[in-house]
């Protein structure tokens, strides 16, 4: 039988094809599509009945033989079970052997988050000249630090998502869910120092378009383009070079709780679907904790 013709491949290419269709991220089915081949090809010929988790154990066997790390490899296990989640919504399968295979342990590695200061000195005053476009460079700083917001949510606000008298934004998250997210005067200023430059910029290039964020040729503002954008400020500002988008919504996150904010207000401001998730922030934060309790419990003086 060939590779084209086997259970798993025919029922690898229907689930791709399901997940395009519910429009999931492209890194998504990208990382699917090699997790996966890779599952079909060591399946071969089986049939569901054949694959149990003895079998799909053998599977992450071979991938640490291959030399993948834990990580990669947990990332295959994730990608077997969706496709197993799949089959038994489609009445293929009862069982899911992937539930009985354990997660490999991964090291729980934290982002080095800049402290407060640090973000105030990359904020306030003049952008370095690494800034090409430094209204819009500005506004993309205070977004993405002051609502916390995802890179792909940044590039994804239209001019109509921004609510500027109530002081929010319609914030398109993962599974297209929205949210309302607020923006504090800082970004209120960025905005309306951005948004007359767009608007000139835009008829200069007799373009239009519903981004908020634009390019120079007058187009959408991609995530590759705001992360280089980030990178080349934060080091001319003084920060670590392995600064990226997601570091200010850690940061956000790290210090809205430093100042006192509810665990449960950073996850809804956030958009975490598990408050598990918006924990870890809780563990970036354990040293101000320590330090506070040193300070306050009667016990601990």
């Amino acid at each position: 039988m060939s590779r084209a013709t086997t259970t798993v491949e025919r029922a690898v290419a229907d689930f791709l094809r399901h997940l395009r269709e519910r429009n999931a991220s492209p890194h998504t089915i990208k990382a699917y599509t090699g997790d996966l081949a890779e599952f079909s090809a060591y399946a071969g010929s089986r049939g569901w009945r054949q694959i149990d988790h003895i079998v799909i154990r053998g599977f992450l066997s071979q991938l640490y033989t291959k030399g993948l790390s834990k990580t990669s490899v947990a990332r295959s296990l994730a990608a077997v079970r969706s496709l197993y989640r799949w089959l038994a919504q489609e009445g293929v399968v009862e069982q899911n052997p992937a539930k009985l295979v354990a997660t490999p342990k991964l090291p729980k590695k934290l982002p080095r988050v800049p402290t407060i200061e640090e973000m105030n000195s990359v904020l306030d005053g003049q952008l370095p000249e690494a800034a090409a476009f430094p209204q819009r460079d500005r506004l993309m700083l205070e977004l993405l630090y002051g609502c916390g917001i995802r890179n792909s949510e940044l590039t994804g606000i239209n001019l109509d998502d921004i609510r500027l008298s109530a002081e929010a934004i319609l914030i398109r998250g993962k599974g297209k869910k929205e949210r309302y997210v607020p923006f504090g005067e800082s970004a209120k200023s960025a905005l309306t120092s951005y948004l007359p430059v767009r608007q000139a910029f835009l008829a200069e290039v007799h373009k239009n378009t519903p981004a908020l964020l634009i390019n120079r040729r007058g187009g959408r503002l991609t995530t590759r383009s705001v992360g280089r954008i980030i990178k080349k400020i934060a080091v001319a500002k003084g920060l670590s070079p392995d600064v990226h988008p997601h570091t200010l919504r850690h940061a956000f996150g790290t210090h809205m709780l430093e100042e006192g904010a509810d665990l449960r207000a950073i996850q809804e401001l956030l958009g975490h679907e598990r408050l598990a998730t918006t924990q870890r922030y809780t563990q970036l934060s354990m040293k101000h904790v320590l330090q506070v309790y040193d300070q306050t419990h009667p016990r601990a003086k």
